[in-house]
């Protein structure tokens, strides 16, 4: 009160013209600070853009249907895989290399006999057509996707729900969550739509450069509303994350949630005074216990552990198509390459076993399930392609890294991800959190090992948005 008065006698001390000057002044900055509060609060949006991906020049109109998509295979393509795997010149592994080298070539022994003589691929292309997959033609190119709707149930809401997958990922990640997602879930169930990103699986590889996460985003959203759904959710992992983020910030009155297990933002100034003070005065940047025990040591956690794991990265992000035509050459190649993945970024301490601990997760169908769709479409070259495609320019100065996400987002953090975002960085990017759970086992193919737990977290986040 002492000092209300004490400023009120300053005021009434200066002239007129002084008074003005100091009454305009205040008016002036409140309207500054009211104009950024409102433009803050305004749902910015990055452009749609366009783009053809098809061969040739883009004709004048493009077919819009949509047509049920079987997968198939014959004896002759079986018998060729099994003839180039009879082929395989195997190096021999170090002695206790485990897997600090890559695939142990001991190991992969036994998972390609297993392929060779016991892997039924005609059973598992009926269990891949256990679900009912669709194609249809967005800017040139013939995009699949496996759509399962929920039975029919009274008092029960229907949410329509996009998972997207990333590398060395496919749709078929999803196929143990699908059914949990489209059963009754306290009065929610999911109509849910699993695409294959261009270039991956059963959809077209674009035919020209430059089709990035904008570019799928774009695909994905005109396969959305190509469907009907005029709101939806969406979830993502890997550069599914990217890609339904995207989504996002392109179309954010049709997104109702966003719902991610990979989590990556920009760290700024604050963030690196975070790193500074963390492990020591966690709460002052608002850090938790689990945020320090999944950070800290920092550069052994976080920048180390990178470095070791990201070789491939460099390469798909430079010269894909050289690696690339080993890989797409030799099925025992492309086996090693990519289960690799599959052990280590589940837990990099797989890394310490002979076995990668790949069967700890995974059953050894699940896995070269996975193979054979890459196998078969021949489509691993234009997967790796996308890494150069969204790294030809530095992400930071893309369009959308300049734009927050301003729909409702769950985070779920596992511990055993490449990398751990805490919330407090989350939230540079992502402006309207719900939910950031922190969960109790699982890595980076969140859906494939635990599908329960996203599954509950997904739920738990739509009934939040929904104020169920």
């Amino acid at each position: 009160m002492q000092r209300l008065q004490v400023l009120k006698g300053a005021f009434c001390g200066l002239d007129a013209i002084q008074q003005q000057v100091l009454i305009g002044s205040a008016v002036a900055a409140g309207g500054i600070l009211m104009h950024l509060l409102f433009k803050r609060r305004q749902v910015k949006s990055i452009p749609l853009g366009e783009g053809w991906w098809g061969a040739g020049h883009k004709p004048l109109s493009e077919d819009e249907q949509i047509y049920p998509f079987e997968v198939q295979t014959s004896d002759e393509e079986i018998e060729d895989l099994h003839e180039r795997i009879d082929r395989t010149r195997y190096t021999e592994s170090l002695e206790d290399g485990c897997f600090h080298y890559g695939f142990n070539s001991t190991y992969l022994k036994k998972v390609v006999s297993y392929w060779r003589q016991k892997f039924d691929w005609k059973k598992q292309v009926a269990v891949l057509n256990k679900y009912p997959h669709f194609k249809t033609k967005i800017e040139g190119l013939d995009v699949h996707y496996v759509h399962v709707r929920p039975p029919r149930r009274d008092h029960q809401k229907v949410v329509p729900l996009m998972l997207v997958h990333g590398w060395p990922g496919s749709f078929y990640e999803f196929y143990k969550i699908l059914p949990l997602l489209t059963e009754n879930q306290g009065g929610l169930a999911f109509e849910v739509i699993c695409p294959s990103i261009p270039g991956y699986g059963f959809s077209d590889a674009p035919r020209k450069q430059g089709f990035d996460s904008l570019a799928a985003a774009r695909v994905f959203l005109t396969l959305m509303e190509r469907l009907g759904f005029s709101q939806f959710y969406l979830q993502g992992g890997d550069w599914g994350s990217l890609i339904t983020t995207n989504m996002s910030q392109m179309k954010p009155t049709c997104v109702k949630g966003l719902h991610l297990n990979m989590i990556q933002s920009k760290m700024g100034l604050s963030g690196m005074f975070s790193l500074v003070i963390g492990s020591y005065l966690p709460f002052l940047v608002g850090f938790s216990r689990e945020d320090v025990r999944r950070l800290f040591p920092f550069f052994e956690k976080n920048v180390w552990s990178i470095l070791r794991e990201t070789g491939y990265f460099h390469i798909q992000a430079t010269k894909p198509d050289t690696a690339g035509c080993g890989v797409n050459d030799s099925p025992v190649g492309l086996a090693a390459y990519i289960l690799e993945k599959f052990s280590t970024w589940t837990d990099q301490s797989n890394r310490d076993l002979a076995d990668g601990g790949l069967e700890r997760k995974f059953s050894l169908d699940d896995v070269l399930t996975n193979v054979m769709i890459y196998w078969t479409t021949g489509s691993v070259v234009s997967s790796m392609r996308f890494y150069k495609e969204n790294l030809k320019t530095n992400l930071n100065n893309r369009v959308d890294a300049k734009v927050g996400i301003t729909v409702p987002t769950g985070l779920a953090a596992f511990p055993g991800e490449l990398m751990h975002c805490p919330k407090s960085w989350a939230q540079h990017k992502y402006r309207n959190i719900y939910s950031y759970t922190f969960m109790p086992r699982g890595g980076h193919f969140a859906a494939f090992e635990e599908p329960q737990l996203l599954a509950n977290d997904i739920v738990q986040f739509v009934k939040k948005v929904e104020k169920f």
